[in-house]
């Protein structure tokens, strides 16, 4: 059995102040282990030289007890940023690649060929050096990398050589095979250089974790047969869930999105179906999250019956305050994605007890997983008829519809960062 001063040492890029579902998943775990009598020690990024896409100053308060080590980096992604968006601490645009215009096209190569394996690449000597002086000084056997940026996994490398490390590399999204690598005009020598990086890593770690299983454990697999594969879902945080108040409207039916929308997802056709739904009564899109003015403008000039509200990105309380008032929650899938992850959101969606449409491949684990509750159902999007059939059910029946999940606890923060403990720092 450990004993209360064992520490583990997390490399991760992403943060509080940083925002998003990324930064989530290592926070509270943090958070729950130190709970249970762990000393987790982070390694991360200065947020004032970062490239954060969002910030989210309210998740401070979840991780202030945790003992947190901040270095420079050195961040070409500030130029990338400066020439795709105009403001250099924007960093990269998330689950998309403008490749559009000429500029965009080659910013696009720019990114997929000289920032191998990322842009965050810059971090990885200063990350190493805050790391050996920590493992110089502090007896400490466990090390968490979590990527993406992946980079980060090539500093578990380094360590790994030079300490006697229990070396675990989580893999919050896939590396060489994420979905959007496709459109970013890679070379030939740019995939086999990044494979070969991602193949060590597979390797040379003592495990490996993921968000999802099956069928990416099996791609994984191929690349390193004798490794150990552990999925570890993203959950949500039971506490912050029963805290949060949400009162849904009695006068509209309330539609509510959060998170990352872009040309990547299918929701053309579930807006399409609000438009016949606001033909009998008032429908409320609200939308939240790290979505582009130019989607915004394009929804309210096709769609003028949707009263759609954007509220930007806000923080993680108040999207849960949003998702508990609304009638109907939406989720999209990125295309090309559906065996690769389940996202957090999904999971926080669930909590909530609110009625739940996805778009994607039903067949998926995603999938799978969304059809368990009782109110939610993952569709393809070329199924329009089952689109608008459980829209008008949740629209007609939105006084008294409510989302099961069964055995929905298993799925918290809490039962998770357990379940960490006992199969990746215990090796049960």
């Amino acid at each position: 059995m450990k004993t209360p001063s064992q520490k583990i040492l997390i490399l991760s890029y992403y943060w509080p102040p940083s925002g998003g579902s990324g930064v989530q998943r290592w926070m509270y775990f943090a958070k729950h282990l130190k709970l249970m009598g762990w000393e987790p020690i982070v390694i991360t990024v200065d947020e004032q030289q970062a490239a954060y896409a969002v910030w989210d100053s309210s998740l401070l308060a979840e991780v202030a007890s945790i003992r947190v080590i901040k270095t420079p980096t050195r961040e070409p992604l500030r130029w990338y940023s400066l020439l795709t968006t105009g403001n250099a601490h924007q960093g990269i645009p998330q689950g998309a690649v403008h490749q559009k215009s000429v500029l965009g096209k080659i910013a696009a190569y720019i990114r997929g060929n000289y920032f191998i394996p990322d842009a965050r690449k810059g971090w990885i000597p200063y990350a190493v050096k805050a790391a050996k002086k920590v493992l110089e000084t502090e007896a400490i056997s466990h090390l968490i990398t979590t990527g993406p940026p992946h980079s980060t996994h090539l500093a578990g490398l380094q360590l790994k050589a030079h300490f006697d490390l229990h070396w675990w590399a989580d893999f919050r999204d896939p590396w060489t095979e994420v979905f959007y690598n496709k459109d970013l005009f890679r070379s030939a020598k740019t995939q086999q250089k990044d494979r070969q990086l991602e193949q060590q890593v597979l390797q040379t770690a003592d495990g490996v974790l993921t968000t999802l299983g099956g069928a990416f454990h099996e791609q994984l697999k191929r690349k390193a047969p004798l490794q150990r594969f552990v999925a570890l879902p993203n959950g949500y945080e039971a506490e912050l869930m029963a805290a949060t108040p949400g009162e849904r409207p009695k006068e509209v039916f309330h539609v509510v999105y959060t998170g990352l929308l872009t040309e990547n997802q299918s929701y053309t056709p579930v807006l399409k179906a609000l438009d016949k739904i606001a033909e009998q009564l008032p429908v409320r899109l609200s939308l939240a999250g790290n979505i582009g003015q130019e989607i915004i403008a394009d929804i309210r000039s096709k769609h003028p019956n949707i009263a759609l509200v954007f509220h930007g990105y806000v923080s993680h309380g108040a999207a849960i305050q949003l998702m508990k008032s609304a009638h109907l929650l939406l989720n999209f899938i990125f295309e090309n994605a559906d065996t690769q992850m389940i996202s957090g959101k999904l999971l926080e969606y669930m909590a909530t007890g609110v009625p739940l449409l996805s778009i994607g491949n039903p067949t998926s684990a995603a999938g799978k997983f969304v059809d368990q509750g009782s109110a939610a159902k993952m569709l393809e999007a070329r199924d329009t008829k089952g689109i608008f059939d459980f829209i008008q059910q949740a629209a007609t029946q939105r006084a008294n519809l409510h989302n099961s999940f069964p055995q929905l606890a298993h799925w918290s923060r809490e039962a998770l960062t357990k379940r960490l403990v006992e199969e990746v720092l215990l090796g049960k």
